[in-house]
Order: C-alpha cells, then sequence, then structure tokens
C-alpha cells in the first residue's frame, strides 16, 4: 500500500513538473510582457568590423533592441520587416539594434548578402547574458526589448515579433506613443 502511494506521489511531482517546463519553454515564445520601470543596462559590444559601439550612442531614441542567431528562422524571417520600420520610423526617433548571439564569421557572412540598415553589434556570451539579465530566463531567439528614450525597458518579447504588434507598443492608440 505504501509503495502504491509513494508511486502515484511520484508520477503527481512529476507530472506537474513537466507541465511547469512545458509552460516555461513555450509560453514565453508567444507572450510580450510589460516590464515595467527597468533601466537598460550599460554595456558595449563590438560591431562587425571589431568596433566597439556603446548602447549610450542611441540615448534618448526608442530602442528596438532584437536578439537573434543566424541559425534561427524567425530571426531571419523579422529582420526585413525590421529593416523597412527603421525606414519609416527612423527619422521620427525610432532605432533598431539588431545583437547576433553567434559566432563573428556566420554573421558577417549573412549580413553582407543582406540590406540591414540598422546597427548589427556582436554578442555571442556576452550577448546572452546581456538578454538573461533582461528577462529572456529560457535564453530564447528572437528576444526583442522596446526601450523608451529615458532609458526604460517597458516591453520585451519572446519570439518572433510581427510589425502590427510592434507598432501596437511603440504606437499605442489610447496613450502617447513613444514614438
Amino acid at each position: 500500500m505504501k509503495r502504491s502511494i509513494l508511486i502515484v506521489l511520484v508520477a503527481m511531482i512529476a507530472f506537474t513538473c513537466g507541465l511547469s517546463v512545458r509552460w516555461l519553454m513555450s509560453a514565453p515564445a508567444t507572450r510580450t510582457e510589460s516590464v515595467g520601470r527597468i533601466s537598460l543596462p550599460e554595456f558595449a559590444l563590438p560591431d562587425l568590423s571589431g568596433k566597439q559601439r556603446s548602447i549610450k550612442e542611441w540615448q534618448g531614441k526608442v530602442l528596438i533592441i532584437n536578439f537573434w542567431a543566424t541559425w534561427c528562422p524567425p530571426c531571419l524571417k523579422e529582420m526585413p520587416e525590421f529593416v523597412k520600420l527603421q525606414n519609416e520610423y527612423g527619422s521620427k526617433g525610432l532605432q533598431f539594434i539588431g545583437i547576433a548571439i553567434d559566432e563573428v564569421e556566420p554573421v558577417k557572412e549573412f549580413i553582407n548578402n543582406k540590406q540591414i540598415n540598422y546597427p548589427i553589434l556582436q554578442g555571442e556570451d556576452q550577448g546572452t547574458k546581456i538578454a538573461h539579465d533582461l528577462g529572456n530566463i529560457v535564453n530564447t531567439v528572437p528576444f526583442t526589448v522596446i526601450v523608451d528614450k529615458k532609458g526604460n525597458v517597458v516591453k520585451s518579447h519572446m519570439g518572433e515579433l510581427k510589425r502590427e504588434k510592434l507598432l501596437e507598443i511603440v504606437k499605442p492608440p489610447a496613450m502617447k506613443p513613444l514614438i
């Protein structure tokens, strides 16, 4: 009898743990979270030419910081829309920044074949740490963070970010838009 109870108890615990892991792994991929008043930490990463670029360089703009990798299909799918949005709203204070969580050579090779109109920084391990500090606890790519002009992180999004959702965040109809 005790053995049966122990088996049922272990099975219930395993089932509960499985559901928790499934929720952690799948739910954030489609969830955009309001972050509150977290300030964007200061950091510097090299661009593809090796020059260190500080995040302060874009201070006073609405930042869309996108963590991505060359081997990530959703990352590559959202990039053309980011290029269009940078063209449309760059003059209004919107700035996209790509942080590649990848090795330098594949990123350079990929970017050489594309018309990317926003800075691409080389993140590798440091980029992964920055993304984690900004709320990417499951190390998912793409991972996008939206920062207001004052340097406050206002939203984070795990998974592909579509144009409509991004514009809903930076140009909400019921309140003062970020851009």
